[in-house]
């Protein structure tokens, strides 16, 4: 569902880092939301962008989001910052989560990189209220860079927070490998934050043995092209038996698009699992950062805004 809102507020944060209050243009509550929840926000020039929501999640009159300016980005970072204004009305969907808290876990172990904190600050605000067990720690470049520090230095679960800082004395900074080097049952581990961060946090848990069942997370960008040439290969429609050619430059999206055949899209680089579509035959060749190893293995549903096939073939229950 898409809706209409109002940009009621926009305030400096961080160092390249604004937090947008976005209010219901027609004065209705909006849509619930859970912490981990994104929205997609609809730009000028056709671009759309997913954004965590950071405010607690019991509130129906507005959303949050805080946004980091990328010159290196696509461009819809950029957009935020210098054409969308207060007083704007801009159109969002409604929100998702792919990114959800297990309530009742043992403990709770939240890692941030940088604009990362977005949904774990929300997550944290939750597991507050809920008197239930976490401990967050939230890593950045520079204190100046830090968005939300008075906040939750301010707030009633400060004492569960540690801030880890690349420019302050190497003491304070956060030793991945022994926070997470023995696996703890009922413990589950949240992460966000840019990829090579969020790689480390994951890459020590899983070689210390913890489950993939308590390991969450959620990337903010596009794992890096791969340097071969790829290959074009075919997808046959299971439901009408019709054949498409995938050329070798061309998104499977866009090649079904081309024959009419719309699978519906969002981010377009994997991440936000919009686009997922179940494989009945064929080995897809897995480029996204949404399904788990496990689920990649299995081999029985890709990302076709990313992904391409290893086989020939594949046969999409399209």
């Amino acid at each position: 569902m898409m809706l209409r809102v109002r940009v009621a507020h926009k305030t400096p944060l961080a160092h390249d880092i604004a937090l947008f209050e976005l209010a219901s243009a027609d004065g209705r509550p909006l849509p619930s939301f859970s912490a981990g929840s994104h929205i997609d926000i609809h730009l000028p020039g056709g671009m759309t962008r997913q954004y965590s929501l950071c405010n607690t999640s019991s509130e129906t009159g507005r959303y949050h989001i805080a946004v980091l300016k990328d010159d290196a980005g696509r461009g819809g970072s950029r957009a935020m910052h210098e054409a969308v204004q207060e007083g704007d009305v801009i159109t969002i969907s409604s929100p998702r989560n792919h990114f959800p808290l297990i309530h009742g876990a043992a403990d709770s172990i939240l890692l941030a990189g940088g604009i990362g904190i977005t949904p774990l600050l929300c997550m944290a605000e939750t597991l507050f209220m809920l008197k239930q067990p976490f401990t967050l720690h939230y890593c950045t470049r520079s204190h100046d860079r830090t968005a939300f520090r008075s906040r939750i230095q301010q707030s009633g679960y400060a004492a569960h927070v540690t801030f880890h800082v690349d420019d302050a004395p190497s003491e304070q900074r956060l030793d991945i490998a022994a926070l997470l080097c023995t696996p703890r049952p009922g413990v589950h581990i949240y992460t966000c934050g840019p990829r090579g961060f969020m790689e480390a946090v994951l890459s020590c848990a899983r070689n210390s043995g913890w489950p993939e069942d308590q390991l969450h997370y959620e990337f903010f960008g596009a794992s890096p092209a791969k340097p071969e040439a790829d290959a074009s290969f075919v997808v046959k429609l299971a439901s009408s038996g019709q054949e498409i050619q995938i050329p070798a430059d061309t998104p499977v999206t866009e090649a079904l698009a081309a024959a009419g055949i719309i699978v519906p899209t969002s981010c377009e680089q994997g991440i936000c699992g919009t686009c997922l579509t179940c494989v009945l035959e064929g080995e897809p060749d897995h480029r996204d950062s949404y399904l788990t190893p496990e689920e990649q293995a299995a081999n029985d549903q890709f990302l076709p805004c990313c992904s391409r096939s290893k086989t020939p073939w594949l046969i999409l229950d399209l």
